[in-house]
């Protein structure tokens, strides 16, 4: 993949992006080139966090001119290591690694220790040659294993405890070199991109502003969960009712604590919606420090679509996202079987990139074949909505988390209905609930429960045979849109977000 860059150190806002913008399509991508663009007298900065280089496969947005500075990172690269040198280590680096793991397993609520938040103690004290290459970092593995996972194969042990930590002393070399990079920091999540801003903050004192689209910390939760390369190595007569696999606990106990330290790092932690504000303070953000910015669209644009619609409502529902296990397409493709054999017209199309989960996208391929529906599912790949929008009845997202889904709110402007499960703000986006006079709207779409093809179903055949229903909901879509949630206002609400912390910065 040929990498772009761009170098400046003056810069007003720096964006920290987990797989994402500017290399991946989605939500958080088009909120983020948005806001770049949107806000044009402010010159931004954006360090792009990946997995692994082969993971992607090229810019798919065009970047602004505004964007003044961009580099990129891989956190699991064989380039981001030292080279291997075997050391013997001291004492203290043993101390010290068991206390960096037993910081990052800690439990909810326990204190962030001081010497995590110090970029000196992964540089100087225990630096990533320490950890990798040092005979006391080998005792100490060999040690948890023994207390935790004896029964499961050590190499898996071994490369599941180097993964879980090593990316922390990649995001310290980083944030090492950006000490002087931007006056404000900006992390739309938590997680490693969360980390990265929190170890500037607390070395330069910069104000770091924490945007979550969805709850980052609960979807690494579900995706470690559902995550079939975690073997559970226990007999039946081992397992306690409700007690977790080791590995699967060490991962999600890894990921709280990051999110931990991005709440507290935080000067403003930014929430979709009221609901996702109330679990950001349960997994630990000060209240006072939290605030709703939901997301915003370019109304006018998007509204010119209704006339392109056809007289009659297509006979298709158009799932608009990634195919990927946490939209839960299979069930979108089941949810079709079933409306498909009442209305034998009706097609659902999926509509995004393929690439990020291979082997998902070619089960739910298989699955549509199963199900006998080659000619009534479409994959579509990535499209532009102003393409797609006019020829859908209704968009739809059988996902089992979300945040502010934007592809929901750019189908309302254009004057699509939505059917959606019950998860993040589809509620809220449906029935309304900002205050007395969203919910007097009405009802744009349908919310029904995760995981229910037929509940999906019976919505979707509703939407398409009801004609007066479809219609009523269109009205309420476009007007929903129009009054909550528009581009300026977003922008609005970031330009002030960012003169308050400059202010601060300056004081």
């Amino acid at each position: 993949m040929k990498e772009e860059s761009r170098s400046c150190a003056d810069i007003d806002v720096l964006l920290l992006g987990e797989g994402t913008y500017p290399y991946v399509r989605g939500g958080v991508s088009s909120w983020i080139h948005d806001l770049i663009t949107g806000l044009p007298r402010i010159n931004f900065g954006l360090v792009f966090l990946g997995a692994r280089r082969q993971d992607y496969t090229g810019l798919k947005y065009p970047l602004p001119d505004n964007l003044r500075h961009f580099e990129t990172h891989y956190l699991f690269d064989p380039s981001e290591r030292p080279r291997k040198n075997l050391i013997e280590g001291t004492k203290k680096v043993y101390t010290l690694v068991a206390g960096i793991h037993s910081t990052f397993r800690g439990r909810e609520k326990m204190a962030i220790p001081d010497k995590v938040k110090n970029l000196d103690f992964y540089n100087k004290e225990v630096t990533f040659k320490h950890y990798l290459f040092s005979r006391r970092s080998w005792d100490f593995i060999s040690e948890q294993y023994s207390r935790h996972c004896p029964k499961m194969p050590f190499l898996d042990y071994f490369w599941t405890l180097r993964n879980i930590h090593s990316p922390i002393w990649v995001v310290a070399g980083i944030a090492q070199k950006l000490l002087k990079h931007g006056r404000v920091l900006h992390s739309p999540s938590t997680g490693y991109a969360g980390l990265l801003g929190s170890l500037i903050h607390f070395q330069t004192g910069k104000p770091l502003i924490l945007t979550e689209h969805g709850i980052y910390t609960r979807e690494r939760k579900i995706d470690i969960l559902k995550a079939e390369w975690i073997v559970d190595t226990r007999t039946f007569l081992e397992k306690n009712a409700g007690e977790m696999n080791y590995i699967r606990e060490l991962w999600i106990r890894f990921f709280e604590t990051m999110g931990r330290i991005a709440y507290s790092a935080a000067d403003e932690v930014i929430s979709l919606f009221e609901q996702a504000r109330d679990i950001q303070v349960a997994y630990g953000a000060a209240p006072g420090s939290t605030r709703v910015v939901p997301n915003g669209i370019d109304f006018v644009r998007l509204n010119a679509l209704v006339a392109a619609r056809p007289e009659r409502v297509p006979k298709v529902i158009g799932l608009i996202g990634r195919v990927v296990s946490i939209k839960d397409i299979k069930t979108f493709i089941k949810a079709m079987r079933v409306t498909v054999n009442r209305l034998p017209e009706a097609q659902g199309w999926i509509i995004g990139p393929q690439e990020e989960d291979p082997e998902y996208t070619a089960e739910c391929k298989m699955l549509a074949e199963a199900l006998n529906l080659e000619d009534n599912i479409k994959f579509t790949g990535f499209r532009k909505i102003e393409e797609v929008l006019p020829q859908l009845g209704a968009v739809t997202l059988t996902s089992v988390s979300e945040g502010m889904p934007l592809s929901v709110i750019e189908a309302f402007a254009a004057g699509v209905p939505a059917v959606l499960t019950d998860v993040g703000a589809a509620r809220q986006l449906v029935e309304g609930g900002l205050d007395a006079e969203d919910t007097a709207i009405g009802k744009a779409g349908e919310v029904v429960g995760i995981s229910d093809p037929q509940a999906l179903s019976l919505a979707y055949i509703r939407m398409l045979e009801d004609e007066r229903h479809w219609k009523s909901c269109q009205t309420a879509a476009i007007e929903r849109a129009r009054k909550y949630y528009t581009r300026e206002k977003f922008l609005h609400a970031y330009g002030e977000i960012y003169e308050k912390a400059f202010a601060k910065w300056r004081a």
